[in-house]
Parts: structure tokens; sequence; C-alpha cells
């Protein structure tokens, strides 16, 4: 499937099973995988569908699809053994998708060997599309995206989804706002200029392999927040996504 075939497919899978139950889901069909961690129908469909569609076009390929994932965590051993996989979050931002908040996504990543080499994310309720190619660039709606030009150090502006950190300086730099918790808002939103760098407390796939290519193709940095290089396969750890290495460089010692 070229990358504009993939596109369309998660957008048709959108508008048949998520965006139908946006603001509209029954009390039964929303449930907890443990406390506080949300998932609904409109994730579990359309996760089936997008693996199916997936595995018929790459029938050698690995999908981990998150629910799946949550069911079988055995899946995660098959990484360091496959070559050609393929990541799916068919709701990302499910608890904004429950509470009616627009923020929620639809997201795909392919991974060939230990690099990330297409993504695509979708945003239903804003009518968005993000598609990224290794080495090819960055797209909103079909424009390419322009690099990134954070300012000066001292005036870098920072998110984070942890919310005990929300409020609190990194050295003098202006105190963390909340991030849109939800990865398919807050890369984009970093790549389009609403924030400079994004605190995150845990790495899985799903979430940030799409936008971490994106925001590395053009000129954005992402590692974990110790210094160490982040890759596709990593399932713990901070992470630190900045809009250019030398903001990486700046807010990491502060990170702690």
């Amino acid at each position: 499937m070229d990358s504009d075939a993939v596109l369309a497919m998660l957008q048709e899978v959108a508008a048949e099973v998520i965006t139908p139950r946006f603001r509209a889901l029954a009390e039964n069909e929303v449930m907890e995988k443990n406390p506080g961690d949300l998932v609904t129908v409109a994730d579990h469909e359309s996760e089936e569908i997008i693996t199916r569609r997936l595995q018929d076009a790459y029938p050698d390929a690995l999908i981990l699809g998150e629910e799946a994932a949550s069911a079988h965590p055995q899946l995660f051993d098959q990484l360091t053994s496959t070559d050609h996989w393929f990541t799916v979050d068919p709701v990302d931002g499910t608890k904004n998708f429950v509470h009616g908040s627009p923020d929620h996504a639809v997201m795909v990543s392919e991974v060939k060997g230990r690099e990330i080499v297409r993504g695509w994310i979708w945003q239903p309720a804003h009518q968005r599309a993000y598609v990224a190619e290794r080495g090819a660039g960055a797209y909103a709606d079909g424009e390419r995206m322009p690099r990134l030009t954070p300012p000066e150090p001292s005036a870098l502006r920072g998110i984070t989804s942890i919310r005990s950190r929300v409020g609190t300086s990194l050295g003098s730099l202006s105190p963390l706002d909340l991030s849109w918790v939800c990865c398919g808002v807050d890369y984009p939103k970093l790549a389009t200029g609403a924030t400079d760098y994004i605190v995150y407390g845990r790495t899985k796939p799903w979430d940030h392999l799409p936008g971490t290519l994106m925001v590395r193709e053009i000129g954005g940095y992402v590692a974990h927040s110790d210094g160490s290089p982040y890759h596709p396969a990593d399932l713990h750890g901070a992470l630190l996504v900045a809009a250019s290495q030398e903001a990486y460089e700046t807010v990491q010692p502060l990170v702690g």
C-alpha cells in the first residue's frame, strides 16, 4: 500500500467506526483496561479492521496494535526478531474521545529493521492528516511541512502529559503546560509551532512512532530524557521531544 492508500484506509475506518460514536457512546461501550485506562468499542473495532487490512497487504509483517498488545503482551517479544512491523493506535486519546473532546486521532507507523520508515496521523474531528516518510519529509493535508525554527533557548515553551509536572519549571524556562494528552495531537502541535518541547513519562510505540518520524523529518529531535537514543522497540524510559537538537540539549539536563 502506498502512503496515500494507508491514509485513505484510516480515514475510511474512522468515518465508519469512530466518528459515528463521537459524543454518542453508550455506557456499555466504554470499558476500563486498568483503573483510569479507558477503551471503547470504537478502539476495538477500528483496530481489528486496520490490522486485517494491513495484514492482507503485508502478510509477513507483524502488526502491533495497542489493544492486541494489551490482551497479548507476548507480542512485544517478537519486536526483537522481526524486521518489518507496523503499529496501530486505533483511537489515540481515548479518554478525550470518551469525554467529547475533538483531540483524538488514529495512527499507524511502519518500521523496517530499527528505523521508522513511514507514519500516519489522522485527526477525524479536526479533519487534519499528517503523513511522514523517512528521508522524504512530512506533509500536513498534502502540503510539505517546513522545517522547525524554535526560539532562542531561554524562550523555549514546553508541555507535558505528566500531570504532576504541570506548572513546574525546568531551570529558568517558563512553567510546563499540560499537553493535549494525545500524542496524535501533541506531535502535530509541536510540528506547527504551538510548543517547542514535550516531556513524556512513558514510551509505547503506537503512541510515539508516527509523531517521532514527522518531527525528525522537519528538523526536530527525539531521544530519551536521560540523553540516550530512542529506538522504535523501546518500551521503557521517559521521552523528550524537541523542535531542534539545540532545544533538546538545552532542556535535557534540566528534566531530571
